[in-house]
């Protein structure tokens, strides 16, 4: 098998391809300066990119016009290359149906024979490299609008694993998977276990939604994706995400990172300079 990768340079991507690479899995990353240049705005690099290809890791492109129906035909493409096997990675929040992610979801389930979806929750890596790892750095805080909700909290390097499971699988899985940590933390609990790796106390100061999306703009985001974002993080105050799954055990065999290991392993992204 060879495998494209998209968003190989992305959170879960640059851990996926060392562990094809590890276990001798042919495999091509998808990217503008690749040997073969690929574009998701320009069908005609398509071809290209997935010369001898069988599966594919689908990520959603970032900042790119209708990003849904260039990846349904992409994937339209894709089969008509030889392509059987599709991995997407999705949002927990979102399931099968007409709404971002979803419609990929849809599509998959309407025209593959070979097919995973994942569905993780909340990235650890969005405390070390994301969005609030300058408060937590320069402010010892963590700003949010999740109130007291808690969320089982997963490792990327954990939704990597269960994407090279899925590329992998002897046999078509043909279902998706709610990716979890096994512990629901809380923000204010998120704030204690960094301050254990730290040796800073670090809190959790609560603000309003409409903060919370005013602190979005501030890093850089349009007015409405920044709401759009907000108002995700407020559906965790009202216990959406509170629950875990067994899902990264079924898939790699071994128990999700614990927010605790993953808090020691990544000390030093908080330390300042």
């Amino acid at each position: 098998m060879t495998v494209l990768v998209t968003g190989a340079t992305g959170k879960t991507g640059r851990s996926l391809v060392p562990l094809l690479q590890q276990n001798g899995i042919p495999h091509r990353a998808a990217s503008r300066s690749g040997a073969a240049p690929f574009d998701w705005t320009d069908p005609a690099t398509w071809d290209a990119a997935l010369e001898g290809v069988t599966a594919i890791y689908l990520i959603a492109p970032g900042n790119v016009p209708d990003p849904y129906a260039r990846m349904i035909a992409f994937c339209e493409r894709a089969q008509a290359k030889g392509v059987t096997r599709f991995v997407l990675l999705s949002m927990s929040s979102l399931p099968a149906g007409p709404w971002g992610h979803g419609l990929v979801h849809q599509w998959l389930i309407d025209h593959a024979v070979d097919w995973a979806v994942l569905r993780p929750t909340a990235f650890m890596q969005n405390f070390s490299e994301g969005p609030f790892l300058a408060s937590i750095r320069d402010e010892n805080t963590i700003y949010s609008n999740t109130g007291n909700g808690r969320v089982a909290f997963i490792d990327a390097a954990d939704i990597a694993a269960c994407a090279y499971a899925a590329l992998t699988a002897p046999a078509p899985l043909n279902r998706d998977f709610t990716l979890t940590g096994s512990e629901r933390l809380s923000y204010d609990d998120v704030a204690a276990t960094l301050t254990r790796a730290t040796g800073r106390t670090i809190t959790h100061t609560h603000i309003s939604t409409e903060a919370m999306a005013a602190r979005f703009v501030q890093r850089g985001l349009p007015e409405l994706t920044a709401q759009f974002l907000a108002a995700g993080y407020a559906t965790i105050a009202t216990g959406a995400e509170d629950r875990s799954t067994a899902d990264v055990q079924t898939l790699t065999g071994q128990a999700p990172t614990t927010f605790a290991a993953f808090a020691t392993a990544h000390a030093g992204a908080w330390r300042r300079a």
